[in-house]
Parts: structure tokens; sequence; C-alpha cells
């Protein structure tokens, strides 16, 4: 599976209309809702804003899709079988439409709506995803040097400490590093 580094955008002119596709990395369906309320205040007067993602839960992947008034199929649907072929999660695609005057068809609307979330996806950054968990740890406050060493090495982060008696600390890192740290520290 992947991910997107970071937003980007494509567009393009067919028939008149104008096709404007935007890829936006979303950790939550509620990021994904935010995003594309901040894309409908961008663009009032769109003729549509069809879109799909795929986002990772702990209970699964949530994937929706909407045509946006395009007819049924030709428009978020191509847009989520380019998400699912190029296995892209946590990731918001909208295509924004202004109608240019010159009807497409159902069949050319397939392909607008498609290749622009084609080539909205080839332009943003694609990087393999990454499964992080967090662990806490009590440790001695001699232990702390160590620790960080060891997260440098794995690409971990300590987001939360609390100084006592012992330091508790609470770690960011990558799942598959996890069972070393545990090892190291236990």
């Amino acid at each position: 599976m992947y991910c997107i580094k970071s937003p980007a955008q494509f567009e393009e002119l067919i028939k008149k209309s104008r096709f404007i596709g935007v890829i936006v990395p979303c950790a939550s369906e509620n990021a994904a809702l935010q995003e594309l309320k901040q894309l409908y205040s961008l663009h009032p007067n769109a003729t549509h804003i069809a879109f799909a993602y795929r986002i990772k839960t702990p209970e699964g992947l949530v994937c929706r899709f909407h045509d946006a008034g395009e007819p049924t199929g030709t428009a978020g649907k191509p847009i989520y079988q380019h998400l699912e072929g190029k296995q892209l999660i946590n990731v918001l695609v909208a295509v924004i439409r202004y109608f240019g005057g010159v009807k497409l068809g159902a069949g050319g609307l397939t392909r607008a709506y498609g290749n622009t979330a084609r080539q909205v996806i080839e332009v943003a950054e694609m990087v393999e995803y990454v499964e992080f968990a967090t662990l806490e740890l009590n440790l001695d406050y001699k232990q702390i040097p160590q620790l960080e060493y060891q997260l440098k090495k794995l690409d971990g982060q300590i987001i939360k400490q609390d100084f006592s008696a012992q330091v508790k600390v609470l770690i960011s890192l990558p799942a598959a590093h996890l069972r070393i740290l545990q090892e190291l520290f236990s």
C-alpha cells in the first residue's frame, strides 16, 4: 500500500470544460470531509466536484466515492478505481469540473474524470505506507540517551514524557520495529 507525501494538483481542458484534479493526504475520514468542505469554498462556481477517498482505520478500510450530480458511475467510480489500482490509502482525490458548454456523454465523462484522477496521482509523490504503533515505557533516567539513539535509528519519536521517580514515555514508531524496542527496554 502507498500514500502521498503532500497535496498536488493537475488541470486540463476537455472540450471547453475545465477539469481540476486535486490529491490530498488524509489521516481520517473527518480530515477528508474537511478537505472537501474547503474545496467547495474555494470553488463555489464549479459545476461538479466529484471525489473518492480510501482511509485506513483500526476497523478496516473506509472507501467512498461521489458523482456530484454527474450521471451515475461516470465520475466518482472512475476516480476511485485509480486509487484502488495504485493501492493508495489515506488519500482524497477530487476532480472539480467547470462546464464549458459541450456535453461529453457518459463515456466522455468517465474518461475525463478517470484521466484527470490518473494524472493528478502521477503528479503526486507516492511513498510506501508505514503503519505506526505506540508504546509506553517506564525507564530510568540513565536509559533515556539509549532510547533516543534507538528511536533515531528506527524512525521513531517520543510523543509524551512524564518525569518522576522514573521517566514515563509514550513513543510512536513503525510497527515493524516495535518488537526491537520492546526487547531492548523490557
